[in-house]
């Protein structure tokens, strides 16, 4: 192959490889010999003599929620860009699964492990106790471990928005739809922001489903109108609910926003097709993706463990149809 490119060996390897910079024109020779002798690399081959598998793992809760698709996306994107390839885990709301696919991913031989999402996993370092490869975290939101590298945001700061927003129009009658205890933080900062104004929150105003799913906020919701018809706003604590939450209101007769607004949590893709478009708190998950899988491949790279940091990427609102003055 090398012959036929009319370059060195070591050429040929670093563009199969994706290690070092090749020359644009270098590279496309090498590429075309590839495809005229319809070379596929012996991966396990490969691994052997190098110590490398080009594979980084990702665990994540679930593939069903938009927030966490859009993560596997972007990490497999930046991984497909450096030559490396993804093995994907789930946790499922499962504690016992999430300790099984950190066993499974420690005992293969993959290069890097990204966690994104901490709803299963609360200690990971104890769970990985021997691992040999680089690991960090991603869209973490409980307690941050003190010697593992995480790319997240201010949850707490993310409720606090949503909660200066459906203050800044006039909002005291307010339920939130919250998955607890998973999403604390999110409704902290919600109850933060009415404090300010000397307004409570209470217990009896916090609506918690049985399923993390639209059909699951919906009954959050048709309990919280039923608790107190006179309601002018929801909070969701993530967007699924949100949906839910959405067509509660409607079929209970009010409009969204003249009698009821709602504000969701993520601002995922689908929640500006809905009807009325949803305000929610932006969350952004894939250039925390991109940034947590780029440090991986430098610690790669540099064949070290990545410097224990912890960054936090800015988060806003977006403001859309789905919240209004209070009604009066």
């Amino acid at each position: 192959m090398a012959t036929r490119a009319g370059v060195t060996k070591q050429t040929v390897s670093n563009v199969v490889n994706g290690r070092a910079a090749v020359r644009p024109d270098t590279e496309a020779r090498v590429r075309a010999a590839i495809a005229d002798l319809g070379y596929e690399p012996n991966l396990v081959a490969r691994s052997l003599a190098t110590g490398s598998t080009m594979t980084v793992g990702l665990i994540v809760p679930t593939v069903a929620s938009p927030f966490y698709s859009e993560i596997v996306e972007e990490v497999e994107n930046v991984l497909d860009q450096h030559g490396y390839h993804l093995v994907l885990c789930t946790t499922r709301a499962d504690g016992d699964r999430a300790k099984r696919q950190l066993a499974g991913l420690s005992s293969r031989l993959v290069d890097a492990l990204l966690i994104a999402g901490d709803r299963d996993l609360t200690d990971p370092l104890a769970l990985l106790p021997d691992a040999r490869f680089p690991i960090a975290l991603c869209a973490w939101e409980t307690q941050i471990p003190d010697s593992l590298p995480v790319v997240t945001i201010d949850y707490e700061h993310a409720g606090f928005l949503a909660g200066e927003h459906l203050r800044s129009l006039g909002h005291q009658r307010v339920a939130a739809v919250v998955e607890l205890p998973t999403h604390e933080l999110r409704l902290a900062g919600l109850r933060r922001a009415f404090a300010q104004d000397e307004l409570t929150i209470g217990d009896e105003r916090v609506f918690v489903p049985t399923q993390p799913t639209p059909a699951g906020g919906f009954a959050a919701a048709q309990a919280a109108l039923a608790a107190d018809p006179e309601l002018t706003a929801i909070f969701a604590s993530h967007d699924l609910l949100a949906l839910g939450v959405l067509e509660a209101v409607k079929e209970s007769g009010r409009s969204v926003p003249g009698d009821v607004s709602v504000i969701g949590f993520d601002d995922t893709a689908p929640v500006a097709l809905t009807h009325p478009a949803l305000t929610a708190v932006a969350i952004p998950s894939r250039e925390m993706a991109r940034q947590a899988t780029a440090l991986l491949l430098r610690a790669i790279d540099e064949r070290t463990q990545p410097v224990n940091s912890a960054q936090l990427l800015r988060t806003s609102l977006v403001i859309r149809d789905s919240t209004g003055p209070a009604a009066r």
